[in-house]
């Protein structure tokens, strides 16, 4: 990492609309607001010098800046740690979980590898409270060549910080793929316009030029600045006569390299020599730069050429004029003359105060295998995951695995950096060296680890149909290598079916269990995700009511089970869908309940997105829509922010319980579309029941019925109860009692067997539709006796609705009155306007005339403002609600600013009366 680029201060021919977006930019934080912006151009086009203006103009400001450097060297947090040590001073006033976190993360005290997003949090805490004092400006130059867990931490507080006076620019290559930058707000860097060109061409050529080779010049350049003024170097205007004698499609980044080639070959060979040495070392130490010469011989009378031509500064830190100096002077070297610098370079360095550093020059400096390099690279690999490095550790051991002679180590080492290459978030480059890893001759138990991790790659990437079987086969290899490894496998294999679901490679989760028959007995103290194996392979071999009361005692297992490991964490969401199953609404709620709070605690943000989704799904069906709304936008912010995979489930549930017909519709096409594509057939399924619910608040039974049909085509755990439901109302409705009795004999065997009160009502509810008389008026009544003991709001509801209707139908008006009232404000408070306007309809039936009901002041609040509200009203304070939220106390501080204005209300004592009761509405039948 370098320090800032200089260049001169004056004006930037050709840049004023990007000039006055970077005072505006300056204007809106000086203001209090913070402003994220994505400078991107081409190598040369004066990203830098557009920094330079910034850091010019940003008076009353402080500045950070930061400068990536291109290098085969990967310390993770590097560049972080850089742009932040100004700052360290006040990382004693973070919360303890983030201070810790940050000090491990740079590598300042000893501890578990911190979740880079916990990092994250730390960095944007700390930027919030340095700017309390005055103005911030972070200036990120390079970002292309920054270590990866730095972009992703700064990616993170970019899209975080908000009302804090916090500016943080980034500059890029065009050519680069950054996608942790994707979304944010971007400014394109163009060549310049054909007068500017000019204007700046004139000042770097002496004498006077013929025009029609200024203007071939000009477009030879395209108008990157950097070219104007580097290529007519060292020519005069009659060798310049013919333009610059390239090709027009050789790229402007290539021709400038090439001039800064020529100057660098014309330099004496001791000068030569330390600029190479100073290209090998990308920190630009001149410490170590000037030991390192002093191996090699050469004074300090040699970096005086370099300076006087502008290549290179020399104080402090050493800096190159542009990054395609150092990659005129390192790329064309030898082989040879590479490594020799880096070999001087290895012994110049500290092996007490920098091993890793020392560790990357001796491996750079190597040709062939050399087991005591690749073993100093594997401890440096050991050091970079304990900081929470995974990229950096992945790059260690890839590098070791080259140097490694010994064919079965080396597989070894080549296994390990995959799975460090997989735990940074990189599984296409994980499998290329999965591929390596299965060249060496590997014990039983690694090749099993191999096959393993394959497997989870692919499920990481698709969650389809290729990795179940690959799962299974790996679960099989582990049984008698490591038998509570293998039943682990085995549940990931039966996971990973229950998302293939109908689009299965073979005979689906059921082949799955079957196969898990084999697995090795459960230990004498079962864990619970033993308890859940055996319950899901009972459940699917010998039928749902046999796996009941084993899956009851594996979900009793994981609610005892307190722990914040990864783990633990990590099969939350299977005891989730296995409660849905059971009917088990108070399993549900406890542990999506749980898994967000533990996501958000360990600040574990590959697992919240995922977290949030399920518990959404519980206020869904509590009737709380709002605060399920606001649970998936805070997971689509964290899954954008990450660069992850938008989880549509519970937005497409919520859309159809909402009646949202276009919107659902939309979203169930697209879910179908890329759920066909990577072959997850549980989303077909839950697309198909998500219609079935729309067109059953809608009224269009016949539609409901057709896609009720589809929803329960297999047996999807959690989902074909749901379905049942759905389908025996739309058959009852459209006609179809007989298909609906059949759906009704297997709803009767699952809630008998479950036997709670969500699942004993809902088959009270559905055998009503199918009966008549006082039969079905006491089992509409213990329907709602039963869904009123429930957390089930919704389903609830709908009991009071469809015993409106058949009262209605029985000519008893005034009861029919009273559910139908009941339904229709438990509709309208939830937002199912759907089901809310079906009930409407009916009270006007009865002669009963009912308004559309009107947004309460609480629904004008966005998604934000509504979930900070709720946790101000619970008497958390700011810097908790941010803690929870990943944002700063101060943007938290704005948000409620605007919530009192809007509930016109002065104080957080008035939350209480000014926001709905958070617990769901009851009434007896």
């Amino acid at each position: 990492m370098g320090a800032s680029r200089d260049h001169p201060r004056s004006v930037l021919h050709g840049r004023r609309s990007e000039c006055e977006a970077l005072a505006g930019l300056l204007d809106q934080v000086h203001a209090g607001r913070s402003s994220v912006l994505v400078l991107r151009g081409e190598a040369g086009c004066g990203k830098s010098a557009l920094l330079d203006f910034i850091f010019e103009r940003a008076s009353g400001f402080r500045v950070a800046r930061v400068v990536g450097v291109e290098s085969e060297m990967e310390l993770a947090f590097a560049g972080l740690h850089q742009l932040c040590a100004p700052m360290l001073d006040r990382v004693g006033e973070l919360p303890v979980p983030q201070r810790d976190a940050l000090r491990v993360a740079f590598g300042l005290q000893r501890g578990d590898a911190p979740d880079r997003f916990l990092v994250g949090l730390a960095v944007l805490s700390l930027l919030a409270g340095v700017a309390e004092g005055q103005p911030l400006a972070c200036l990120i130059d390079d970002v292309q060549w920054l270590d990866r867990a730095s972009v992703q931490t700064l990616a993170f507080v970019a899209r975080r910080v908000e009302a804090d006076p916090v500016a943080l620019v980034f500059a890029v290559r065009e050519s680069s793929d950054e996608p942790e930058l994707t979304g944010l707000p971007e400014l394109k860097v163009h060549g310049l316009g054909e007068g500017d060109a000019r204007l700046v061409l004139a000042s770097a050529i002496r004498g006077r030029l013929d025009y029609q080779v200024r203007d071939r010049i000009v477009a030879e350049t395209r108008g990157n600045p950097l070219a104007l003024l580097q290529l007519p170097r060292g020519l005069t205007p009659a060798e310049l006569a013919g333009g610059f004698g390239l090709p027009a499609t050789e790229p402007v980044e290539s021709r400038i390299e090439q001039s800064f080639h020529r100057q660098f070959q014309s330099l004496p060979r001791d000068t030569q020599r330390l600029l190479l040495t100073a290209a090998a070392e990308p920190i630009g130490d001149a410490t170590l730069l000037w030991r390192a010469a002093e191996l090699q011989g050469i004074g300090a009378g040699a970096a005086a050429p370099a300076v006087a031509v502008g290549l290179v500064e020399l104080g402090a830190r050493v800096r190159f004029r542009h990054p395609l100096v150092r990659s005129a002077v390192y790329r064309p070297a030898s082989l040879a003359d590479r490594q020799a610098v880096h070999r001087v370079l290895a012994e110049a360095t500290d092996p007490e105060a920098d091993p890793d550093r020392r560790a990357w020059h001796r491996a750079r400096a190597t040709s062939g295998p050399d087991e005591a390099v690749a073993d100093e690279l594997e401890r440096s690999a050991d050091r970079a995951r304990a900081r929470g490095g995974a990229a950096a550790a992945a790059a260690f051991l890839e590098r070791a695995t080259e140097l490694t002679p010994d064919p079965g180590r080396r597989g070894a080492r080549a296994l390990a950096a995959a799975q460090a290459m997989f735990d940074a978030g990189a599984p296409n480059a994980t499998e290329a060296l999965l591929a390596t890893a299965e060249l060496g001759p590997l014990d039983d138990l690694r090749r099993a680890g191999l096959e393993r991790l394959r497997a989870e790659v692919a499920f990481s990437l698709r969650r389809g149909n290729d990795a179940p079987p690959l799962l299974l086969n790996a679960a099989q290899r582990l049984e008698a290598l490591d038998p509570e490894l293998a039943r682990e496998t085995y549940l990931e294999a039966l996971g990973a079916e229950i998302f293939a679901g109908r689009l299965s490679s073979g005979r689906g989760v059921v082949e799955a269990a079957e196969a898990a028959r084999t697995a090795p007995r459960a230990p004498q103290q079962p864990r619970a995700i033993d308890l859940l194996l055996d319950g899901l392979v009972s459940r699917f071999t010998e039928g749902y009511a046999a796996g009941v009361q084993p899956l009851e005692e594996g979900l009793r297992a994981l609610r005892r089970e307190e722990g914040h490991s990864q783990d633990h964490i990590r099969w939350l969401w299977l005891g989730c869908r296995i409660a849905v199953d059971l009917w088990d609404d108070e399993s549900w709620h406890e542990l999506a309940t749980r898994q967000v709070r533990l996501a958000r605690d360990a600040g574990a943000l590959a697992v919240l997105p995922i977290a949030l989704t399920y518990r959404a799904g519980v206020h869904v069906h509590a009737g709380e829509f709002s605060a399920a709304a606001q649970l998936i936008d805070e997971a689509d912010a964290i899954t954008e922010a990450t660069a992850g995979v938008p989880l549509m489930y519970t937005s497409l549930v919520l859309s159809a319980w909402s009646g949202q017909e276009a919107q659902a519709l939309a979203l169930v096409r697209a879910s179908v579309e890329d759920a066909t594509g990577r072959g997850e057939g549980r989303a077909i399924a839950l697309a198909e029941y998500a219609t079935a619910v729309l067109y059953n608040g809608l009224g269009r039974y016949e539609d409901s019925l057709a896609a009720a049909q589809r929803a329960c085509e297999q047996d999807d755990l959690g989902l074909f109860g749901w379905g049942l439901v759905e389908l025996i109302e739309a058959a009852a409705r459209s006609g179809n009692p007989e298909i609906g009795s059949g759906a009704l004999r297997r709803l009767e065997e699952r809630a008998r067997a479950a036997g709670t009160d969500w699942a004993l009502g809902m088959e009270a509810r559905s055998r009503a539709l199918l009966s008549d008389g006082d039969a079905a008026d006491a089992l509409y009544r213990e329907a709602i006796e039963r869904l009123t003991r429930s957390r089930i709001a919704v389903h609830l509801a709908r009991a009071h609705l469809l015993y409106g209707e058949w009262l209605r139908r029985e000519n008893r008006r005034l009861d029919a009155r009273r559910q139908l009232g009941r339904a229709h404000d438990m509709f309208s408070r939830a937002g199912a306007e759907g089901f809310a306007e079906r009930a409407r309809r009916e009270l006007l039936a009865t002669g009963e005339s009912v308004r559309k009901r009107m947004a309460e002041t609480f629904e004008e609040l966005t998604a934000q403002e509504a979930q900070i509200a709720r946790l101000a009203r619970d008497d958390l304070t700011n810097p908790e609600i941010g803690a929870h939220l990943f944002i700063s106390p101060r943007t938290v501080e704005w948000h409620l600013g605007h919530v009192f204005a809007k509930l016109d209300i002065t104080s957080r004592r008035q939350l209480r009366r000014a926001l709905p009761d958070p617990s769901p509405p009851t009434s007896p039948a």
